[in-house]
């Protein structure tokens, strides 16, 4: 069975206040780091949240916010960087970031799942 068809749990109303449905939906698919930042901070509570990134994995999704991750061209990034060239700080910052968000994804279990999370260099 997918994980992206995965059954949702039935004591989760599909009309609760979901941050993806509360908010304007662009947010999600935003050019801007900051507002990718805020749609991140936004997943942190949802309850489909797990669901949520699993499916998004699971389809390889090209770009957006998708269970409090970044994707871009279906990978995990950490953050979002502006355009031009990165700054010797930022790289350093990004190198950490990508390790705390893959311990984030073991966390939820899917790290090790069977399409392996792909992580942006």
């Amino acid at each position: 069975m997918s994980l992206a068809l995965a059954p949702l749990d039935v004591s989760v109303d599909l009309e609760a206040n979901l941050p993806c449905r509360k908010f304007d939906p662009d947010l999600w698919f935003s050019d801007s780091p900051a507002e990718l930042e805020l749609a991140k901070s936004l997943c942190g509570d949802c309850p489909l949240r797990v669901e949520c990134l699993a499916g998004a994995v699971e389809r390889s999704e090209p770009w957006g916010v998708w269970g409090g991750e970044i994707f871009e061209r279906g990978a995990v990034v950490p953050r979002k960087r502006p355009r031009g060239r990165p700054r010797k700080e930022d790289v350093a910052r990004d190198a950490a970031l990508r390790v705390e968000a893959q311990a984030r994804l073991a966390a939820d279990g899917l790290a090790g799942s069977r399409s392996a999370v792909r992580l942006a260099a």
